[in-house]
């Protein structure tokens, strides 16, 4: 590799908006995120899924394992 055309990549922390911090290495430095894993709906399980007009009956009705006899 080339010397001196690379930038410098120096330790930096991510801070979340519910107090989780990471400690990772980036160009950019440390900065502040406003959801992380630890908080975010999908990956706590805590995401609801909404069903307008019915429409997650009627794709699990069509698509869906069929019923055990």
């Amino acid at each position: 590799m080339r010397e001196g055309i690379h930038p410098e990549y120096k330790t930096a922390t991510i801070s979340c908006a519910c107090g989780t911090t990471y400690e990772t290495r980036s160009t950019r430095g440390s900065f502040m995120v406003e959801i992380c894993a630890a908080c975010h709906p999908f990956y706590t399980g805590k995401q609801k899924l909404m069903d307008t007009a019915g429409r997650v009956d009627r794709f699990n009705r069509r698509y869906g394992k069929p019923a055990a006899a």
